[in-house]
């Protein structure tokens, strides 16, 4: 099996939330969403790992993280822009990853299974992307030949630019799942009201 590990974007701000933490938001059965989506990313069966503001910063990200199957990576200078958090995961990678799959940490509807058939479609050339009606969303996955050009980011545009070109394999996924991700308290109650409506 190809290593591929998961690599799950936690450092932001939270700036649209008006005071509130999107990742500390109670998700399934009340835990945070941060928690959840490693718990999903971790059943997938690859490493996960998890790019985090400083413990002093945000001390509570780090908190609901205790005794999970992740390695959190702390990101120094994460307000610059998502790039930061993308460049210090791929520098932490082991030598011996085949590849990446980029999960932000806001997009709560993708599952499991989503990321086992992301992960499946891997051949070690293409970048692999999740989609809905033929839209590229996430999870997104880059082969180890890209890593050179992902360490260059910069910006808070993480890797959009650079996809622009890559072509990649889609994957369709289920419903919105690869597009939905909650970034304002008006995304999480239009969120929250859907699934009790499900």
């Amino acid at each position: 099996m190809a290593n591929l590990p998961i690599l799950i974007l936690a450092a932001g701000a939270s700036t649209r939330m008006r005071g509130s933490d999107k990742l500390l938001e109670p998700v399934v059965g009340g835990a945070p969403l941060l928690a959840e989506r490693v718990r999903t990313a971790s059943a997938a069966g690859q490493k996960v790992l998890v790019a985090l503001p400083a413990q002093d910063i945000s001390p509570k990200r780090w908190q609901c993280l205790e005794g999970l199957d992740a390695q959190c990576v702390e990101v120094s200078g994460a307000a610059q822009g998502m790039s930061v958090s993308l460049v210090t995961l791929i520098k932490a990678l082991s030598p011996d990853a085949d590849g990446a799959l980029i999960l932000p940490a806001d997009m709560p509807d993708i599952s499991t299974t989503d990321i086992q058939q992301v992960l499946g479609a891997f051949n070690g050339r293409d970048v692999v992307r999740g989609c809905a009606n033929e839209k590229p969303g996430h999870p997104v996955l880059f082969p180890k030949v890209w890593f050179s050009r992902l360490r260059m980011l910069s910006g808070d545009k993480g890797a959009r630019d650079l996809l622009m070109g890559a072509n990649p394999i889609l994957v369709p996924l289920e419903g919105s799942r690869a597009l939905t991700d909650l970034d304002t308290l008006e995304d999480w109650a239009a969120w929250r009201a859907e699934k009790q409506t499900d």
